[in-house]
């Protein structure tokens, strides 16, 4: 499987992944990501969906999954009992955002989030000039018929972090707004960042990379 066949967030994430560790994959979908990591980081976990069509996805690339709401907990899972927990472009779709979080530090020594964010300049643009919720690439449903219930800004997610006293390791804004990292294996990184200065206004998507701090 081919690093290409990822969303660029993914792609992002895949990298950050240490061979080898175990990894939890909140809200995994049909498993691409979880496929790529398994084959090719030769990580341990399982993947975790509420949606029966990922799971029987997931079961199909016979990967490990379970069907669970994570807004529910992970009360399965005892501290620290995974390297990393992931959660690509599934915070903005859960109820409890804040307790999500705090669980998936919980579990996790460290956490991968992943989100588009509400921000940037498009969807400013969009509301200022035609007064509709927008719809992009990242967030292609309408406002009625979407999963996403706590939609949020870079700046947003940093001000959370802060009152939740997470420590921000990594901050990778994005320019690409969807499609497939072609290329990224070879390629530096740096070719689809936008500086941390400007990132709020000119990145549709931005991961990062967390770790619990004291309270």
């Amino acid at each position: 499987m081919a690093l290409s066949r990822l969303r660029i967030d993914q792609a992002v994430i895949a990298k950050l992944v240490d061979e080898k560790s175990r990894v939890l994959d909140l809200g995994c979908g049909d498993g691409l990501l979880l496929e790529y990591l398994f084959h090719h980081k030769q990580v341990q976990g399982f993947g975790v969906e509420i949606s029966h069509e990922g799971v029987h996805a997931c079961i199909a690339r016979g990967l490990p999954v379970y069907h669970g709401d994570i807004d529910q907990g992970l009360s399965d899972h005892q501290d620290d009992s995974f390297d990393y927990v992931i959660l690509s472009q599934t915070l903005q779709a859960v109820r409890r955002p804040e307790f999500v979080l705090q669980e998936m530090l919980r579990v996790g020594k460290r956490g991968i989030v992943s989100f588009p964010n509400f921000g940037y300049w498009r969807i400013r643009a969009h509301l200022a000039l035609q007064g509709r919720m927008p719809r992009t690439s990242l967030l292609p449903a309408t406002w009625y018929d979407t999963p996403n219930t706590h939609l949020c800004t870079i700046l947003d997610f940093q001000d959370l972090c802060k009152k939740m006293s997470i420590h921000i390791l990594r901050q990778i804004p994005l320019a690409a707004e969807g499609g497939q990292p072609t290329g990224l294996l070879q390629a530096s990184l740096s070719k689809w960042l936008v500086p941390l200065s400007t990132a709020n206004l000119l990145a549709p998507i931005a991961v990062f990379l967390l770790e619990r701090g004291e309270p």
